[in-house]
């Protein structure tokens, strides 16, 4: 379903070449549920932001399904940020905007009917728990609240993947426990999740496929791995 194939990706610092990634690969299948591990500077931002298109590989090449993500035109990136949903650790909410208008924006920009947006709204919001809360705004919420509205609009579309960018980093014990639960909920109704983090607890609670890097390559690549740095 997704693909790496001898992936580089290089940034110029002040004319100084930075390696984020170098010659990585791996696949990721259907419905797999696994984690990105790796200290600050790994390249873990990185390889996100090329599962999203937003980077351009310096060499390699990256597939979601039977597409090759960087020959793709403009006109179908669109339709590929639909399939592949991204949840933010600073939620990227739109703080003058309730819990459903937060929502129901992105569905109103597709030109979708406001029958079908307030009914998938509604179940989104089910789903994360926050169906009480469609008409608060993200600065009366909680830290984990906040977090499941930003998961429930990576929802939205129903997309095949989503990627979850350090999304309990600035949660306590008990609310990144209850994100990741919901995460793993989310993997058994179908959905590929491929999470990074560098919470050690919580990837030994997972007990899922752990992809590990360090300065840019995959030094670890385990079915039910543990968090080993």
């Amino acid at each position: 379903m997704l693909k790496f194939q001898k992936v580089t990706k290089i940034y110029q610092v002040k004319s100084l070449p930075i390696i984020a990634l170098s010659d990585v690969s791996f696949q990721i299948d259907k419905k797999e549920f696994v984690s990105i591990v790796g200290k600050s500077g790994s390249g873990k931002t990185t390889l996100l932001k090329l599962l999203l298109a937003e980077e351009r590989p310096d060499d390699g090449q990256i597939f979601f399904e039977d597409y090759e993500l960087h020959n793709l035109s403009s006109k179908k990136i669109p339709y590929l940020r639909r399939k592949i949903g991204m949840i933010f650790q600073d939620y990227k909410l739109i703080f003058s905007k309730t819990v459903y208008e937060n929502l129901a924006y992105i569905m109103e920009i597709m030109g979708v009917d406001n029958n079908k947006i307030t009914k998938d709204v509604f179940n989104i919001l089910e789903i994360v728990g926050l169906e009480k809360r469609a008409q608060s705004f993200p600065i009366e919420l909680s830290g984990g609240e906040k977090q499941r509205v930003a998961i429930a609009r990576a929802l939205i579309n129903r997309p095949d993947v989503i990627l979850a960018d350090e999304p309990t980093s600035n949660l306590d014990p008990y609310y990144s426990l209850d994100i990741i639960k919901l995460l793993l909920k989310i993997n058994e109704m179908g959905t590929t999740i491929v999470l990074s983090t560098y919470d050690k607890e919580i990837i030994n609670i997972l007990n899922k496929r752990v992809i590990t890097l360090n300065n840019g390559k995959i030094i670890r690549d385990e079915k039910n791995g543990r968090f080993v740095l």
